[in-house]
């Protein structure tokens, strides 16, 4: 495999232009999640398909320098008209979202048919940024990924703690006096490069998954910010590489696809998974304390009936804890993993008592309880 990915100049490029792709977005969807985001990214995903029409309509070339200029005014432009629509009236954010994601993708979907069905020279591939075509990526694309999503990389470097400050508390930044407005427009337009620069390799369809499932992934792992956020730029990096690589040597295998779905599956991972918040760990610990419980109450009803003895180590026989448990066929499980800790002891006549620790052990299970 390492041998075929260094001397194989297609596989080599697509996964570096993948890796790319998938560190720029990492980073930068931490910022779109924690802002709650999401529809935003696939509002301009979708809003830069007709900027990619209209730039290859006015010069002629799909260089992709070009055509990314094209994309990332079209997405601003989208952003902008959403931003004002939700300020001049009293239509919703989200409703303000699909309706400018639906437009403009339609007006997209119309200048890619025309441009298809004119006589227009080199006119043909346009339509591979709807879904990606990484296969098509040269050299000259990755490099230019490179510098584009270096530079955005760059800004967020520089400004990480106002960045931070926007994503958790935008109104105590205003009581900073630092530009929010200004903060939130260099946010977007950070937003709006990544989703550029990964139109050829994903396609604008796909794209949003780029910018939400990393975070939403490393969210899963860590309550830390700075690494949630080099978890993020990690699960995108080894996706794009894993998803490009997996197309690359199994037939049938779109490439932006199998990257989405590599990524998802991540995120599916996460949620079962990933400690402290993981579905199957909060099951594992919701069953450890339930046992823990049971064998407390068991233990301190051992206590109870032992205090109307002379003794807190009278013994009980396990009929007279039956009484207490009548449905319980946990109990003899609950007394012998009590007794593999040393609170209580099986004397000879098979009767159960409590332990000198085990004594100890209902004295703090009383105070702990005691409000």
């Amino acid at each position: 495999m390492i041998e075929q990915l260094l001397g194989d100049y297609t596989l080599r490029t697509v996964t570096l232009g993948a890796a790319i792709l998938g560190a720029v977005s990492g980073v930068l969807s931490t910022f779109v999640v924690l802002r709650q985001q999401s529809l935003l990214g696939d509002a301009v995903s979708h809003a830069a398909l007709p900027g990619i029409g209209l730039a290859f309509l006015i010069t002629g070339s799909k260089a992709s320098l070009i055509l990314m200029i094209g994309a990332g005014i079209a997405g601003w432009l989208g952003t902008a008209l959403v931003l004002l629509i939700t300020h001049s009236s009293r239509v919703k954010y989200d409703s303000a979202l699909g309706l400018v994601l639906s437009v403009f993708f339609g007006i997209g979907l119309v200048l890619l048919t025309f441009i298809q069905k004119s006589s227009l020279p080199n006119q043909a591939g346009l339509d591979s940024f709807l879904f990606g075509q990484a296969a098509s990526l040269v050299m000259e694309d990755v490099l230019t990924m490179t510098v584009v999503g270096g530079l955005a990389l760059v800004v967020i470097l520089l400004f990480w703690k106002e960045f931070k400050l926007l994503a958790f508390d935008p109104d105590f930044a205003r009581s900073l006096v630092l530009p929010v407005r200004w903060l939130d427009v260099g946010c977007t337009t950070l937003l709006v490069v990544v989703i550029v620069i990964g139109l050829q390799t994903v396609g604008v369809v796909l794209m949003s998954a780029m910018i939400i499932a990393p975070a939403a992934a490393a969210r899963q792992w860590t309550d830390h910010f700075g690494m949630m956020t080099l978890i993020s730029m990690i699960i995108g990096m080894l996706c794009g590489t894993g998803g490009s690589i997996l197309s690359a040597t199994t037939s049938n295998l779109p490439t932006g696809p199998i990257i989405v779905v590599c990524t998802s599956g991540v995120v599916v991972m996460s949620i079962l998974a990933a400690p402290h918040r993981g579905i199957l760990w909060n099951k594992i610990r919701q069953i450890l304390q339930n046992r823990r419980l049971r064998a407390e109450a068991v233990l301190l009803d051992l206590f109870d009936l032992a205090k109307q003895h002379e003794t807190p180590e009278y013994p009980h026989m396990e009929e007279v804890l039956r009484v207490i448990y009548p449905q319980s066929g946990s109990l003899l499980r609950q007394l012998q993993g009590l007794q593999s800790k040393g609170l209580v002891m099986r004397n000879e006549h098979g009767a159960w008592a409590l332990t000198p620790d085990g004594v100890i052990r209902c004295h703090q299970l009383i105070k702990e309880r005691t409000p």
